[in-house]
């Protein structure tokens, strides 16, 4: 019988494996040929989520009329949930009927946000550095992407001025994400208030990612709460990260019901409810209070520190006080090479795993990130094997 010949469609030709998904698989080998690797690398939150949350996943899951398949615009009960979340933490007021969409972890919602809004040809303003899902998602749902460039000599903040000398007629949406993500700058009420007035003058729908806004960051804040937000902003949460629960794909999706509409419509072709036990613990999660979050950051407070020493030892410089998951740092300068190469470099010589800053973009060219989503003592041993092994 002959062998079926077929060519991957064309849309897959401007993107790649996902970097951490090949990389995961590389360290895996290593393991498995003896090397003690250390990785450093995605931010999976290594912590459990709360007692009480895997308590009620587990009442619920006796249940017997939960089994079934659930609404696609998520439970009452969730969506309540996240509707009080807001406004207890944001002073955001939702209705909860339309205004919360949950999502199975905001990855999939950035693809459905793209495929609801986007035309073949509409361009899409990312940040260079930024999450590397922001710019597949846009090319694969036909999207042209527009770099904003984020570095040091802008704090990491989009450069209004910059980005209006490109031709913004055919720009639809904004990728904004602040706790930031790589780069662990914090938030703004006047950033904020700047990208809300931005979007308005030029017609462009911000998309706001904030997943960190629990971690290692004292302020709380939603684009949402700002002036002027509703009318052109929408934005995405999730219990991955300040709850721990990543591997659960809970997250949501806020702001004006017709937008929420639109890719309700998306979504209900491409997915299901979520099991209902994992939305009734995620809301049992949203319910926890100021005492979980001083806990969870106690502990990546002490990782933090054992992350600079690494970073130390390695050559590295770096902003103390970042928000989120990892510590972003500028490679040594008189390193001869790339950020590529110095991972390598760090990977061969220590068994230590630190992520290359050039997969977020070229603005990351010159940097390493390394996340804190492994005990403190494994971390000492990172850096510990820095300063034994590391040939600077």
């Amino acid at each position: 019988m002959a062998k079926v010949e077929i060519a991957p469609a064309s849309r897959m030709d401007c993107i790649k494996e996902y970097y951490f998904s090949k990389k995961n698989r590389e360290i895996a080998e290593l393991r498995k040929a003896g090397r003690d690797i250390i990785s450093l690398g995605i931010g999976s939150p290594d912590m459990p989520p709360a007692d009480s949350v895997i308590e009620r996943l587990g009442k619920e899951a006796q249940r017997p009329d939960v089994h079934a398949y659930q609404p696609y615009n998520g439970s009452d009960l969730l969506r309540q949930a996240y509707a009080d979340w807001y406004e207890k933490w944001y002073n955001v007021k939702l209705n909860p009927k339309n205004e919360v969409l949950p999502l199975l972890g905001s990855k999939e919602g950035i693809m459905h946000i793209c495929m609801a809004f986007l035309n073949e040809g509409d361009k899409v303003l990312v940040p260079n550095p930024g999450y590397p899902t922001y710019r597949a998602a846009v090319t694969l749902a036909g999207g042209e992407v527009v770099e904003y460039h984020l570095n040091a000599a802008n704090g990491f903040y989009p450069d209004f001025e910059q980005i209006e000398k490109e031709d913004l007629q055919n720009v639809k949406l904004m990728f904004v994400n602040y706790p930031n993500m790589p780069t662990g700058t914090h938030p703004t009420v006047e950033l904020f208030e700047k990208l809300v007035a931005f979007a308005g003058k030029h017609n462009i729908l911000l998309v706001h990612d904030n997943p960190y806004s629990f971690v290692r960051n004292n302020l709380q804040l939603s684009i949402l709460s700002i002036p002027g937000a509703w009318d052109v902003a929408i934005e995405m949460n999730s219990t991955s990260k300040g709850h721990s629960m990543a591997g659960w794909r809970v997250g949501a999706v806020v702001g004006r019901s017709e937008w929420l509409s639109d890719i309700l419509r998306f979504k209900s072709n491409m997915d299901s409810g979520m099991f209902y036990p994992v939305q009734a613990a995620a809301a049992e999660a949203l319910s926890l209070g100021m005492e979980w979050f001083d806990e969870l950051n106690k502990t990546y407070y002490e990782r933090e520190a054992e992350g600079y020493a690494l970073l130390d030892a390695l050559g590295c410089k770096y902003e103390k006080g970042q928000a989120g998951l990892f510590v972003w740092a500028a490679m040594p300068e008189d390193f001869d090479g790339d950020c590529f190469a110095f991972s390598d470099k760090v990977l061969d010589e220590c068994d230590v795993f630190v992520t290359p800053g050039g997969i977020f973009g070229s603005e990351g060219n010159k940097y390493i990130r390394i996340s804190l989503c492994m005990p403190k003592e494994r971390l000492a041993e990172a850096a510990e094997r820095a300063r034994t092994r590391f040939q600077k």
